[in-house]
């Protein structure tokens, strides 16, 4: 069941859409776009900005990041408000009426799909933002959790695999001031590094100390994708070394005023996908300040590899206001688009709803391709 505090969640991305007028693997194509060098990164300096659409719409309401996957000529995407719909269709502009997925267990709380990545052997993996009730009797406060699963049918139905990225013991604070989390991990995505060794997991943490919260990474490695449980590693001072389940780490974008109090201020809900236009891995944030997570704005960073999360450039803001969880597909004919794979053009959703493309581009390109873009194929 959808926790009050998502619920509470839900209703303020509503509220906000109208400001504007993430884990797949597919085949060989994408396998060697993934595959391009990761060395030090080209001096040339990337632009993201975004520029007006036609209004595009999810089939199903948003409440996290929108994870989507080819199979052969079939998109599927997947939207969660407390418990995934999965929709799929000939592209993203022809996608079918949402419907409910189904998991083979039940927890306590809501699980949200946040990410997928399908396997060579076509199985489909994912990993879900859970919010367990209870924390904090008498308030709707909760501190989520990280969780992994598995999936023979292209996610209609889900083995759980456990959880797999929790805080540290004694962090919940329940007199926290936010209006929604009193500690947790949560609001993440996932990205596959191109030789499939690695799989990366970016997320908010809300726990601990003012020092330790903002956008975190860890890492598991992909064999180890079928029993995750104690296999994911926190990074923290310099070196992936950390358990993800209660482990200590040093977050890539730390909060300015912490989680807990009513005037909190940070990055959260990052969303990465491998741009094959600028040859960088590219990450969306969210920045909320204040109790609520009123939205200050939308930014964009850039990154050449994976493996040392210290690559990540300074966000910058492309975005005043806006709603929350931010995520391009991509677009082009033959592209092979989703939220974790984009070039120069790309629909640039906020939560449900699009209203804009984003461009990407380096010093010295050619003007993009007219908009809009309306291919979007494997």
């Amino acid at each position: 069941m959808m926790s009050l505090a998502r619920w509470a969640r839900a209703a303020a991305i509503a509220a906000t859409v109208a400001a504007l007028a993430s884990c797949h693997k597919a085949g060989p194509a994408e396998t060697a776009a993934l595959s391009r060098p990761g060395g030090p990164m080209p001096p040339a300096r990337p632009v993201a900005a975004l520029r007006p659409a036609p209004p595009l719409k999810m089939p199903h309401e948003v409440d996290c990041n929108t994870p989507s996957h080819w199979d052969g000529g079939t998109f599927y995407v997947f939207n969660s408000t407390g418990h995934p719909f999965r929709s799929s269709g000939k592209s993203l502009f022809a996608l079918g009426p949402a419907t409910e997925i189904r998991y083979d267990n039940t927890v306590n709380g809501g699980r949200w799909i946040e990410c997928t990545w399908r396997a060579d052997d076509g199985l489909l993996y994912g990993w879900y933002h859970n919010e367990p009730g209870g924390l904090v009797p008498g308030t709707t406060l909760t501190a989520p959790k990280i969780g992994a699963l598995r999936s023979a049918d292209n996610g209609a139905t889900w083995t759980d695999l456990g959880i797999v990225l929790e805080a540290r013991p004694g962090t919940l604070k329940p007199d926290a001031q936010n209006g929604y989390f009193a500690g947790g991990h949560g609001d993440f995505c996932a990205m596959l590094d191109a030789r499939q060794q690695w799989l990366y997991l970016f997320y908010g943490n809300y726990a601990g100390d003012v020092s330790e919260q903002g956008v975190a990474v860890a890492r598991m490695a992909w064999k180890d994708r079928d029993a995750p449980a104690g296999k994911v590693l926190k990074w923290h001072e310099g070196g992936f070394k950390e358990p993800g389940l209660g482990g200590r780490l040093t977050p890539l974008f730390p909060a300015f005023i912490a989680w807990e109090r009513a005037d909190c201020n940070a990055f959260w809900g990052p969303s990465v996908h491998w741009n094959t236009h600028l040859g960088r891995y590219v990450m969306l944030l969210n920045r909320s300040k204040g109790k609520g997570w009123v939205q200050e704005g939308i930014y964009v960073s850039y990154a050449a590899n994976l493996s040392d999360p210290r690559a990540w450039t300074e966000p910058e803001k492309i975005r005043e206001g806006g709603s929350w969880y931010p995520v391009v597909v991509g677009l082009g004919k033959g592209s092979a688009g989703t939220d974790k794979r984009a070039g120069r053009v790309a629909r640039f959703f906020m939560g449900t709803e699009s209203q804009a493309e984003i461009v990407f581009s380096l010093p010295g390109d050619p003007p993009p391709p007219a908009g809009p873009v309306t291919d979007h194929g494997p």
